[in-house]
């Protein structure tokens, strides 16, 4: 019951923030719209040439699509796209193309349609022909540098699991520092990265393609993706899946607000799960009846006395709770190992999650930021800055010292470089978001998820002029593949379009430890995407 009262006066805190936020964004003034496209001619639409993915098996292959790098010049330069595609198993039954777009941003959508490829039923491979690409930016894509390795390292290394005073102001210079970065290495590119310039840059694929329409399954960030190319495409949607939602008005127009529940979101779910660790103490092995005091305790020890690991770098508290922010993702399944991982980091043994972030983390990271801040329009005030950014670390007392006061890495602290952004916004979509005509779309929402609340998938759905809701009632972020109900409902859905009734609630999560997961299945990388296998 404690715990309950705990969570309910947090969140109405966080509700409270929000109103808040709205109120101030409207005095302060709209959020600007985007830049029309300008220009008599319309882009090339570009020429596929298909040949093999750097030489794998896979039955994949490849090729490279150049679109426009600004559409207000939609024949000017360009930038080149990395494409990859398998053809439909059953040309006879074939429906079209699925494209599949990972989360992030940052995520490389080719890796992600091959490693998500096996994962599909086999009467959507069968029918489809699976699609994926590396969106501007990314990877094969342009790959955006703002910090460069060694700069990041060093700002990840320092970090602390509880920050001390100053910590405030320190998160508000680096990210000046690494906006500074961002338009210093990637000036030509970062004004052109946001999410209008790339659902254009998917309806040139569809047009290359030879396809009327598109089927689109998109999870996280590229459920976002999905709801900008509808809003602008709406009568080439076929069908359209949208996993862990975004509420797409106050992600861009709203940001603060948006964040706060994201904060929120994630904190409720670490301590659901050491609630758990709690109430389970054998099968958790981490807190002897007491884990989040031991929590507290093991990030204020690794900050003191840090785990020097084989790179040569430091594990502090900030690298533990780092790493369980996305390790939490996996849902029930994985709170036994992550027990074991806090286990084996209190006895300063290897543990994954004292795993410090990689060069390639760096990459997604550097496009995460990029992307969002070409996205997002935050009010410009210094001091809104400093009191909004510390009140939402304080409403999550697990995670949210160290996430939104540290160096800039993920979503939850992106406001002190994007409040201090210096490159133009051409690429900003700005418009409705009600997709008015499209087909219905159906809105995936997981009601414990960490990363993309599960109010925001409810808002969507309610957004979208054909929106329908489907909920899993289940821990963990995302909801595709990890329920057998949930799956076989969208499967249904993309190769007849027929949708789940209204109201429709999936509940058969995966308990907690009844899966027997091997530690190597268990590191969740932020780096790579992928629809799980169906357990």
């Amino acid at each position: 019951m404690q715990t309950r009262s705990v969570d309910d006066v947090r969140k109405r805190m966080v509700w409270g923030i929000s109103l808040v936020l709205v109120a101030v964004t409207a005095l302060l003034g709209a959020a600007p719209r985007g830049v029309a496209a300008a220009g008599v001619g319309g882009p090339v639409v570009p020429v596929l040439s298909w040949g093999p993915c750097d030489g794998a098996q896979d039955g994949f292959e490849c090729a490279t699509a150049r679109v426009p790098l600004d559409y207000r010049e939609p024949t000017g330069r360009t930038i080149a796209l990395a494409v990859t595609r398998r053809v439909a198993a059953d040309r006879d039954q074939r429906k079209g193309v699925l494209l599949l777009h990972p989360g992030g941003p940052g995520n490389s959508g080719v890796d992600f349609a091959r490693g998500s490829y096996e994962a599909l039923p086999a009467s959507l491979r069968d029918a489809f022909d699976v699609v994926g690409y590396d969106m501007r930016g990314v990877k094969r894509s342009g790959q955006v540098e703002c910090w460069n390795d060694q700069e990041y390292s060093a700002a990840v290394d320092a970090a602390r699991g509880v920050p001390g005073p100053g910590a405030l102001q320190g998160a508000v210079r680096q990210g000046l520092e690494f906006a500074r970065a961002c338009r210093q290495r990637s000036g030509e590119l970062v004004p052109f990265v946001g999410t209008g310039s790339n659902a254009k840059d998917i309806d040139l694929l569809r047009r290359a393609l030879g396809e009327q329409t598109l089927s689109f399954y998109g999870r996280s960030f590229g459920s976002y993706v999905g709801t900008v190319y509808a809003a602008q495409f709406p009568e080439r949607v076929r069908a359209m899946v949208l996993d862990g939602g975004y509420d797409p008005r106050r992600y861009a127009d709203v940001p603060y607000a948006y964040d706060a529940p994201q904060f929120v979101a994630l904190d409720a779910a670490v301590g659901r799960f050491l609630d758990w660790c709690a109430r389970e103490a054998a099968a958790c092995g981490f807190g002897e009846g007491r884990p989040r005091e031991a929590f507290e305790a093991l990030k204020g020890a690794l900050d003191a006395d840090p785990v020097i690991t084989a790179s040569g770098r430091p594990a502090t508290g900030y690298t533990l709770a780092y790493r369980l922010m996305f390790n939490i993702n996996a849902g029930k399944v994985i709170w036994p190992e992550l027990g074991q991982a806090l286990r084996a980091a209190q006895a300063r043994q290897g543990s994954f999650l004292l795993s410090p972030p990689s060069p390639a983390s760096f990459d997604f990271l550097s496009v995460n930021l990029a992307v969002e801040c070409a996205d997002r329009v935050y009010p410009t005030s210094r001091v809104l800055l400093g009191g909004l950014v510390g009140a939402q670390a304080a409403a999550a007392p697990l995670l949210g010292g160290p996430i939104g006061l540290g160096p800039p890495t993920y979503d939850h602290n992106h406001a002190p470089a994007c409040v201090q952004w210096q490159a133009e916004r051409p690429s900003r979509y700005a418009g409705s978001y009600r997709a008015a005509g499209s087909a219905p779309i159906l809105v995936l929402g997981t009601t414990g998820d960490p990363d993309t609340p599960y109010q925001d998938s409810v808002a969507l759905a309610g957004t979208l002029e054909n929106g329908r809701l489907l909920t899993f009632a289940a821990e963990g972020h995302t909801a595709y593949n990890r329920s057998a109900c949930v799956s076989g409902l969208v499967t249904e859905y993309l190769a007849t379009l027929a949708l789940p009734a209204r109201g429709t609630v999936c509940a058969d999560e995966t308990p907690a430890g009844s899966a027997g997961l091997r530690t190597s299945e268990l590191a969740v990388d932020e780096t790579r995407d992928v629809i799980p296998a169906l357990r």
